[in-house]
């Protein structure tokens, strides 16, 4: 599942992956390194818009009836729609180039960059809520959703995102759960290329 996200490309190619206009991107810089609670860019339908990557669950509750306390950075696809925890939220695309995984043990761990094989946007099905800071600031929020990972992923982690082909994105967005549960599923086999991530400076945004 995605702990880390990179997105480098610039506006005008994002504006024409996702059909909006190029005025509708906002300015970011490349990014190498997006890590939960910092923000990502988010396809809402018309537009592409920052939110903050992880839902603060604030009265939100579980199926027996006890508040959620962790910050949801991914969710569950399989339980999507049967869990307390995510009812009232939104859907939207959160938008990458790809992902990171890590293997090996902890303080030895080997970093592994994840991105399509033939170097198109991943769209990832994410949902979507609106918490209130204690200045009551609006703070949107997104989180992906993740489901078993395809053969590409499988030796590098056991979840993968929900990545949406372009023709299901509007499926994603409006249609009803029935018909959405189609399309939790890993990406086909051979769609994903691996490499190591050796050259990223994880400490910088």
């Amino acid at each position: 599942m995605p702990g880390r996200l990179f997105l480098c490309r610039d506006r005008a190619d994002l504006a024409a992956s996702c059909g909006v206009p190029k005025s509708a991107v906002p300015h970011v810089p490349a990014r190498r390194n997006i890590a939960p609670g910092q923000d990502v860019l988010v396809l809402t339908g018309d537009a592409i818009v920052p939110m903050r990557w992880g839902i603060i669950p604030v009265g939100r509750k579980n199926a027996r009836g006890r508040p959620v306390m962790e910050t949801i950075v991914n969710a569950r696809s399989e339980t999507l729609f049967d869990k307390s925890a995510f009812a009232g939220t939104g859907r939207a695309l959160l938008l990458a180039d790809g992902w990171y995984e890590w293997t090996g043990k902890r303080g030895r761990k080997t970093p592994w960059r994840i991105r399509p094989r033939d170097g198109s946007l991943l769209p990832f099905a994410a949902i979507t809520d609106t918490w209130i800071a204690p200045d009551n600031r609006e703070v949107h929020q997104v989180a992906p959703l993740t489901c078993a990972p395809n053969g590409d992923v499988a030796p590098y982690h056991d979840r993968m995102g929900v990545l949406l082909a372009t023709g299901h994105w509007q499926v994603w967005l409006d249609a009803p759960p029935e018909q959405v549960r189609e399309l939790f599923r890993p990406a086909p086999d051979g769609s994903m290329h691996i490499e190591p991530a050796d050259d990223v400076d994880w400490t910088a945004p």
